[in-house]
């Protein structure tokens, strides 16, 4: 079978389902700023613990963070991320999800050269990037401060 790109492009777009655009946009509305509100509630409720606003912040990312990963690898992450989309990639859930997808679908090869060795290869340029960004914005500090 031999097609064109044009014919190809135009069987594709035949097959397709259309995307409920609006429908989709609200579910990823809702569930992201779920989990905002939700963060929002636990820093409200570890400042209640008497925590100042500092710790109760990195105690919230700490929350978040184990949450994100153990519903990863419970399997529930991903059937919330299919239905709500873009929703769930509020950063340090999605975030957390990108370092431990990996490292569980690698865990059979062993854990050096299975998860070991994936668990970066979706956060690993990030904090690559990071890192290196952050160098060099101290470095230009550091010049700028001399004069």
């Amino acid at each position: 079978m031999d097609m064109s790109n044009q014919e190809y492009q135009q069987y594709v777009k035949s097959l397709a389902q259309p995307s409920p655009l609006g429908r989709d946009l609200a579910w990823a509305f809702c569930v992201g700023g779920g989990i905002c509100a939700g963060g929002q509630g636990l820093s409200n409720w570890y400042r209640y613990l008497g925590m100042n606003g500092e710790d109760a912040g990195a105690w919230v990312s700490i929350t978040l963070i184990c949450l994100a990963a153990l519903l990863t690898g419970l399997g529930v992450f991903d059937d919330i991320a299919r239905r709500a989309g873009a929703g769930t990639l509020v950063p340090i859930t999605g975030f957390a999800n990108a370092m431990v997808s990996p490292a569980l679908e690698f865990k059979q090869e062993g854990l050096v050269t299975g998860t070991g060795a994936k668990l970066f290869t979706v956060a690993g340029p990030v904090l690559a990037y990071g890192t290196a960004a952050s160098v060099v914005y101290g470095i230009v500090l550091w010049v700028l401060e001399q004069f």
